[in-house]
């Protein structure tokens, strides 16, 4: 649909910023066809797959999925339920270019993407406004999970250079929506969530209810806890041209976290350590207890045929009581970090009370199309506005005795207290952005985009930053046919610096502002109705942080990421469905000064890591899917000088499924057995906190029933 001609500024001369929200915009289900796009996305892996679905991952322009000159994965709420992912970790496995940071059970879900850690305060998104990835996000109330891959500076200003993970808030629906949904797995975990969605007698208000409670029971010994969940969306479409939104949720969480491991003596991987294992268990263990709640709204007015204008705000609350009984060093033989020979270590108890974070978002966004003589644009361009305020007090880290890997002490808790909370850091971003999507050509189209953002950040104790950028991107996609695409991409990102974790000699310091580039070439195609391919190439520069031979927290060098990605899903027949995926990446640190470190590789990153997912619906057994998982990683660096690595690993899962009517409900029953041969291994390895080691989990039984009525 080409817009009528319109006499406007070049993109040169209009501002830029994005909205906080990736704009992989949300859905606005059950809208009249005059109504503008909101939210068209692209699903992957889904067992059927539109030719013509749209994404606006490049920014704030719908595009179809084979003309985005970006690396995205979503997770449709169809495939959240067939592959029965209920936290961020399950949807992970089936993406090879996503692994664990630091993902500790119990406690924040935190990953990396092409092998940059994700930034707990920017990288994690609903709905493209920031939240904190500080505790597990709910998948009850959300439409799709959202995986960007690679720097996305134009799309979110302040970010790490991995990617963003965006969830999509479910809206109204033509037809109603009744589901149930009842959860056990093998150690005692139960749970049960309602799913309630439609329209109203008066068809242009239509709603969406989410609810559910848990009973926690991990397979790590002693890690108990609960989740209460509960959500509302409500949809209002007053004319043929303006459409009104608004979302609700809170969520409660408590749950008793599970630390990681460390090395033997500084220098070996523990041994014979079981994945159930809680260093975390003394009879004075608290749980983590967390409470977050989000409250958004939008407003969308298709003002011309081809012109519309969004307005949208977003603000998060999150509180957080902090308790462990944390494992860390041996005193008795001096190594800090490290555990003793023998299996002893040092216990701290800690404690963070009252700990707050608050975040507000708020977007303008117009979109338009027209003609400049035989070119063709699309265009979007607004300005965002988003603070953060984070508030706790001074903690609780205190020695409080020794414990042993194989045969656990009881030591005393500490009779100290958490300090009084006050405002530790305060950022507040203003930033304006343009997207024009150029049409050369039925062939090809030339995608530029400009963010200019200011960022004022202060922190307590730590020193101020003020930071104005310009943030570019551009790309070039040649479609040779209607189903395939080639593409050239550029983009620039930024992302605050690290602050000098405890106990090294700068303690607390702030480090400034770093910038990083990516350039990456792809091809996608879709090879059928309901299969498609795609293939990226990357790299990825950006300065490395990391503690020095002095213990100091520096800046030094660069981390170069080089790779390459595959993936295939769909439906291969109208028995077989596939989603596979493949990521190769050599990362390695440069340009140190320190030959202990230069062209060593980066930490926790494997340079091979794989993933395969096969349903089997055979028509003899009428309703009944069987199928298989297979996820591999290569051996990975624990420390920065590659002295210590953990070996490669292989996990197989297995799972059923059956859909029937039973008493006039269309009912599915699905098992599955994760791990199915109880590999032992290292799943994630970590510097952060002096360099921790988490084990795979064990082989667990997982049971489900969902019934639509």
């Amino acid at each position: 649909m080409i817009a009528n001609k319109l006499h406007l500024l070049p993109i040169s001369f209009l501002f830029a910023s994005i909205t906080p929200c990736l704009s992989f915009a949300e859905e606005a289900n059950g809208a009249t066809p005059e109504v503008a796009e909101i939210s068209e996305v692209i699903v992957k892996g889904s067992r059927v797959q539109e030719r013509k679905t749209t994404t606006k991952a490049s920014g704030f322009i719908s595009t179809t999925a084979l003309e985005t000159p970006i690396s995205v994965t979503s997770f449709s709420r169809e495939l959240i339920q067939d592959l029965r992912l209920r936290q961020t970790t399950d949807a992970a496995k089936f993406d090879a270019s996503i692994n664990d940071a630091y993902n500790a059970v119990g406690y924040a879900e935190q990953f990396s993407i092409r092998g940059f850690a994700l930034d707990n305060a920017t990288s994690y998104r609903k709905d493209g406004f920031a939240m904190p990835g500080d505790a597990p996000i709910p998948l009850e109330n959300k439409e799709r999970i959202e995986i960007l891959k690679g720097i996305s500076g134009f799309q979110a200003g302040f970010a790490a250079p991995g990617g963003l993970i965006n969830y999509v808030t479910k809206r109204s629906s033509a037809n109603d929506i009744r589901t149930l949904t009842f959860d056990a797995s093998e150690r005692g975990t139960l749970g049960g969530a309602v799913d309630l969605g439609g329209k109203f007698n008066d068809r242009r208000f239509g709603y969406r209810i989410n609810a559910a409670a848990e009973h926690l029971r991990s397979y790590v010994h002693g890690a108990d806890g609960n989740r209460q969940f509960v959500s509302a969306a409500f949809d209002a479409q007053l004319t043929n041209t303006l459409l009104v939104q608004v979302d609700a949720d809170y969520q409660h969480r408590s749950q008793i976290t599970v630390p990681g491991f460390q090395l033997t003596d500084g220098l070996r991987l523990p041994s014979q350590i079981s994945p159930r294992l809680n260093l975390n268990n003394q009879a004075w263990t608290r749980p983590v207890d967390t409470r977050g709640a989000n409250l958004g709204a939008s407003v969308d007015w298709q003002f011309a045929p081809t012109w519309h204008i969004s307005v949208a705000a977003n603000r998060h609350e999150f509180k957080r009581d902090d308790f462990t009984a944390f494992p860390y060093g041996c005193s008795a033989g001096n190594f800090y970090p490290g555990y003793c020979a023998n299996g002893d270590f040092d216990v701290y108890d800690y404690q963070s009370e009252n700990e707050s974070k608050s975040f507000l978002g708020a977007q303008f966004v117009v979109n338009g199309q027209f003609a400049t003589g035989r070119f063709q644009h699309q265009i979007a361009f607004g300005w965002t506005r988003s603070v953060r305020r984070d508030y706790f007090g001074d903690a609780v880290y205190e020695f409080v005795g020794s414990s042993n890997l194989y045969v656990p002490t009881v030591v005393p808790a500490s009779a100290n207290q958490t300090g009084p909370a006050f405002l530790r850091r305060n950022d507040r971003d203003t930033s304006f952005f343009a997207q024009d999507i150029i049409g050369l050509s039925d062939q090809f189209k030339l995608h530029t985009a400009l963010r200019f953002q200011r960022t004022q950040r202060s922190q307590f104790g730590l020193a101020s930053e003020d930071d104005h950028v310009a943030l570019p991107s551009a790309a070039l996609v040649f479609s040779p046919s209607a189903h395939q695409s080639i593409y050239a991409s550029f983009s620039e990102g930024i992302e605050h610096g690290g602050v000098a974790p405890f106990g090294t000699n700068n303690q607390n310091q702030l480090l400034s502002a770093a910038r990083s580039r990516q350039f990456e070439v792809g091809a996608k195609a879709d090879l059928a109705t309901d299969f498609s391919l795609a293939l990226a190439a990357f790299r990825i520069k950006k300065p490395l942080e990391l503690i020095t031979a002095e213990n100091l927290f520096s800046r030094l060098g660069n981390a170069v990421h080089q790779g390459v990605e595959l993936t295939a899903q769909g439906k291969i027949s109208s028995e077989f469905s596939l989603i596979a995926s493949v990521t190769a990446i050599h990362a390695q640190q440069e340009e140190t000064g320190d030959a202990n470190l230069d062209g060593k590789r980066v930490t926790n990153v494997p340079r091979f890591k794989s993933s395969l997912y096969a349903d089997y619906a055979p028509k003899q057994l009428g309703g009944v899917h069987l199928n298989a998982s297979w996820q591999y990683a290569s051996s990975k660096a624990f420390s920065p000088d590659n002295k210590i690595t953990v070996p490669r690993y292989h996990v197989v899962n297995i799972g059923t499924n059956y859909s029937t009517d039973l008493g006039g409900f269309r009912t599915t029953l699905r098992m599955n057995v994760d791990n199915l041969f109880d590999r032992r291994y290292w799943r994630d390895v970590t510097q952060s906190l002096g360099g921790y080691l988490f084990p795979g989990a064990p082989r667990v039984y997982k049971f489900s029933a969902q019934v639509d009525f």
